[in-house]
């Protein structure tokens, strides 16, 4: 048995090693957790500060545009000159100057409303980021519990195992005080022994799982790799009445059918957009400029200096444009009936996707409860068992076999437990509620 002690001793050390951490982390300090560090998120923020940018009025078209231009040349010529009285002039590397500069203003008093509903059309395309903001925000928290009741299930796992360990353990003894005493042969001793070794392997290779899945959490949450916590096993299920109140209003709420909607909105001011190619366009144009010359003697003036003010409004109207102004107005009516048709498409896909996880949800809720009594009948079963063992009534091999049984039954009430929770979350995220529920 010196074997045993040796497995003994090391489920032990790691044991320690595992629960040497005090920290519990909360449900809700890993949802923070994960909305301020996740890498999706992160991206989803820096998209919708993009569309901010976007709808801004530095982006709306509706500020003038001032440009400075400035500008020198120099010219030398041979140049000989007959002047109107006959007179003739003739200079080698005649030089002339001319330096100018200017600020010119160009606004667009009126463009047809194009730029109006192109506007508008920022400012839902900015509302539409933020819906899917929220949509990976709701993704990634529902990612989470997968992974943190995961690791749920494998430490309430860890804790059946180690009582199966220890029952095991005991179970030895006493075949191995009962074989010194020549009460029973040498095989339930090895029974148990065989036993003993298949229950310190369940039970390293869940708490190496369990090691494994702590990772994966803090890649969610883009924390420390090799950090250590403990989770809350408490598990608490929405009331049924609330959960329909939640369904009744999924199709204001769930975040695929408001974007749709956004969406239809962006089509409509982009066909009103469209329509300004019939209208239009009035401009103002404005100058201020300086020009400075100097001119060789063949020219009349030797050296001229001018400042001055101009300004003046333009009108242009494209009265045809060979037809790529309507082609692109009836295509953009096109594009609206077709995000109706999405809509209702989206609104139905919804709709399936709601009944469909509802029924999961309440299938496995009862299947929790079917388990929840089994685990009942099977640890009497067990006790019932062990009593008759010590009898001497039954065989080690039938102790095992309702050892077994009561492990298996509380594992899958474990499961149960964490696939109807998870099975409710689906359905709160297609009612549109996962981030208005506490957890």
């Amino acid at each position: 048995m010196k074997h045993i002690k040796y497995i003994a001793i090391a489920l032990f050390c790691f044991g320690n090693m595992l629960g040497q951490t005090n920290e519990v982390l909360t449900k809700e300090a890993a949802i923070a957790q994960t909305i301020q560090n996740n890498f999706g998120i992160s991206i989803a923020n820096n998209n919708l500060e993009i569309a901010d940018n976007n709808q801004g009025i530095l982006n709306s078209g509706y500020l003038p545009s001032l440009t400075g231009i400035a500008g020198a040349n120099y010219d030398v010529q041979n140049q000989d000159v007959t002047f109107q009285t006959g007179d003739t002039n003739v200079v080698d590397g005649a030089e002339t100057t001319r330096y100018n500069a200017s600020l010119n203003l160009n606004y667009t008093l009126f463009d047809g409303l194009g730029r109006y509903w192109d506007y508008k059309a920022f400012q839902e395309e900015y509302k539409v980021s933020e819906l899917q903001v929220r949509e990976t925000i709701e993704t990634t928290i529902l990612q989470l519990f997968t992974v943190y009741y995961e690791i749920a299930r494998i430490t309430e796992n860890i804790s059946v195992l180690e009582e199966t360990y220890f029952n095991t353990e005991r179970r030895l003894k006493r075949a191995g005080y009962a074989f010194e005493y020549g009460q029973n042969n040498k095989l339930d001793v090895l029974n148990a022994e065989v036993d003993l070794v298949t229950d310190s392997i369940n039970l390293l290779n869940a708490r190496q799982l369990l090691e494994n899945t702590k990772r994966d959490l803090n890649v969610i949450s883009n924390l420390d790799l090799e950090r250590d916590f403990n989770v809350d096993t408490t598990v608490v299920f929405i009331p049924q009445l609330v959960l329909e109140n939640y369904i009744k209003v999924a199709d204001t709420m769930n975040v695929r059918v408001l974007q749709a909607k956004k969406n239809k909105t962006i089509s409509d001011y982009d066909y009103k957009s469209s329509k300004s190619v019939y209208l239009p366009t009035v401009g103002l144009t404005g100058s201020y400029g300086w020009d400075e010359g100097k001119f060789p003697s063949t020219s009349f003036a030797s050296e001229s200096i001018s400042t001055g003010l101009s300004a003046g409004i333009n009108l242009s109207w494209d009265l045809f444009d060979g037809g790529t102004g309507i082609t692109s107005v009836r295509n953009a009516k096109i594009a609206i009936e077709n995000q109706e048709v999405l809509i209702s498409q989206i609104e139905k896909e919804v709709d399936r996707d709601i009944l469909n996880a509802q029924g999961d949800y309440l299938n496995r809720l009862k299947i929790y409860e079917l388990q929840a009594q089994s685990v009942t009948t099977a640890t009497n079963n067990f006790e019932r068992s062990n009593e008759q063992y010590k009898l001497g009534q039954i065989s080690s091999v039938e102790l095992r076999q309702a050892q077994v049984n009561l492990l298996n039954t509380k594992t899958n009430k474990n499961l149960a437990k964490y696939q109807a929770k998870l099975a409710e979350l689906q359905v709160l995220q297609l009612a549109g509620q996962l981030l208005n529920v506490d957890f």
